[in-house]
């Protein structure tokens, strides 16, 4: 199984499970550093709060981020410019600067061991073939107040054609952040579950947040859950991609701080350090694509160690995991109240999550308390952007409409349970009906229907991570179908073994 380095390193919060029924002000589904942010910065205003995870706090896409804070955005300041225009990119990366602050701000306040430090961030071509990438930013980051420096060279072991240098960002360990802060939110006004997964909302006067053994009514509801669970027309403005990434010990060699992003379009990566235990790690992430979408997972993971290996002196491959973005059809995220009265969202950060949590935190924490908000206006979540939208929303919905198309009846990756190895998963078509068929590594076949329960589509099997991945909306099953992330509040529909397969 693949696990993150962050996920390795730091002790759990023991937050109790939600066994009673109980009344709040707000809920909050999701334990990330979107929802922990925003229910200490909610209690601390004196709101009564109440946040439910369904799993360990920080133990979602958080604790499989980069642990990398700043200004700029993955898609490039100057890409926000030409979509929107200067005062956009700008307002995108003094918002993201302040939400760094913020970051900063708690780490000392309550001295989080967290490994926080100040970092340059550096984004560098190795051709002259994406010099323009280079010179574009360059051009932009100085519009915006950001320390900018243009290098020939770096401090660590590539090829550099050209370079530009912002100080002033920032590194962490981001789940020993969540779990730190989630220690110090004012527990008279804001109670946190873990292992309280909710599997239904029930949208009434008052909204009902029901799980297993609990409910609870609130007022108002924020889905800080990455992308809103549950179907909204928003969705059709949200992409779902994979990201992976792998932690390389190293036997020698010294790696400066910083955040460096390559430029190149085949396999685009970024890369920092990171020191645990007297071990000296180089992290190394990229392989982009569009979830449930690939024929060979564990491809980027072997992609990822050549790359480690092509510039470091490597021990092992100690870590290696993925996590998913959404991608928002505008190029900015959906931070407000959603199309259902008295829902909040905070969803489309791209892979610019950590520093877009912060940001959504304080966004809601401004507009429930009724105050506003200098950036609420910029991100918010009912905005109308055909124009800007339009290409991205043409594309990536033609593609969802295929994903239907090619899953209609026909042909399986499977014709019997006898052709599945151990340990692996396929798609097997019994009685005209789809199937999700796992064999572990015991050889008991686990059997359930292919079919996403968030909107229909078929499901397909991720070997790197032995989970069943739907290639529409991004909603994840474990290999047994329990829901992992994504939209989708339901489990893939159990089904009996046929003994003839």
């Amino acid at each position: 199984m693949t696990r993150s380095i962050w996920k390795s390193t730091d002790p759990k919060n023991n937050f109790p499970s939600l066994n009673e029924h109980i009344n709040t002000e707000i809920a909050i589904i999701g334990g990330g550093i979107t929802g922990v942010t925003t229910a200490y910065l909610l209690a601390k205003s004196g709101k009564k709060v109440v946040l439910l995870e369904a799993g360990t706090i920080s133990g979602g896409t958080t604790g499989d981020s980069t642990g990398n804070l700043y200004a700029m955005v993955d898609k490039r300041l100057h890409h926000i410019q030409s979509k929107w225009d200067e005062e956009t990119a700008a307002n995108v990366a003094r918002s993201r600067g302040e939400a760094v602050d913020l970051v900063e701000e708690l780490v000392n306040k309550y001295q989080i061991d967290c490994s926080f430090k100040r970092v340059p961030w550096y984004l560098f071509s190795e051709t002259d073939q994406k010099d323009e990438t280079i010179e574009k930013e360059i051009a932009a980051a100085a519009n915006y107040r950001l320390k900018v420096e243009e290098l020939q060279e770096l401090p660590v072991p590539v090829k550099v054609s050209k370079a530009i240098k912002v100080e002033g960002q920032a590194q962490f360990n981001p789940a020993a952040f969540v779990r730190g802060l989630a220690e110090k939110i004012d527990d008279g006004n804001c109670q946190i579950y873990e292992n309280s997964e909710v599997y239904h909302i029930q949208k009434e006067e008052e909204l009902v947040l029901s799980t297993i053994t609990g409910t609870v009514t609130a007022k108002k509801v924020i889905l800080a859950t990455h992308t809103p669970k549950g179907i909204y027309g928003l969705q059709t403005a949200l992409y779902p991609y994979r990201e992976y990434a792998i932690a390389a010990k190293l036997n020698s060699g010294d790696f400066p701080d910083g955040i460096y992003w390559d430029t190149e379009a085949d396999f685009h990566t970024s890369m920092r350090t990171y020191s645990k235990g007297g071990d000296n790690f180089v992290l190394v992430l990229g392989g982009h694509h569009k979830v449930g979408q690939e024929d060979d997972y564990s491809r980027f993971f072997r992609k990822l160690e050549q790359q480690a290996r092509k510039y470091f002196d490597v021990s092992e491959i100690s870590y290696e995991w993925s996590a998913q973005h959404y991608k928002p059809a505008d190029g900015l995220p959906y931070i407000g109240e959603s199309s259902d009265d008295n829902i909040y969202i905070a969803t489309g950060f791209s892979t610019d999550g950590l520093t877009y949590g912060v940001l959504s935190a304080m966004i809601l924490d401004d507009l429930l308390n009724g105050r506003k908000n200098e950036w609420s206006d910029l991100y918010k979540a009912s905005r109308f952007t055909p124009v800007k939208s339009a290409k991205n929303f043409i594309n990536e919905n033609l593609n969802v409409a295929k994903q239907y198309i090619k899953d209609l009846p026909g042909k399986a990756e499977a014709g019997s349970f006898d052709e599945i190895a151990a340990g692996q998963g396929k798609v097997v078509e019994v009685d005209n009906e789809k199937w999700a068929v796992f064999k572990d590594d015991t050889g008991q076949v686990h059997c359930q229907s292919a079919v996403c329960t968030h909107m229909d589509c078929i499901v397909d099997w991720n070997d790197a991570e032995k989970s069943w991945d739907c290639p529409c909306h991004g909603s994840r099953f474990k290999a047994t179908g329990e829901v992992i992330e994504g939209p989708a509040f339901s489990p893939l529909d159990k089904r009996s073994m046929n003994p003839k397969k």
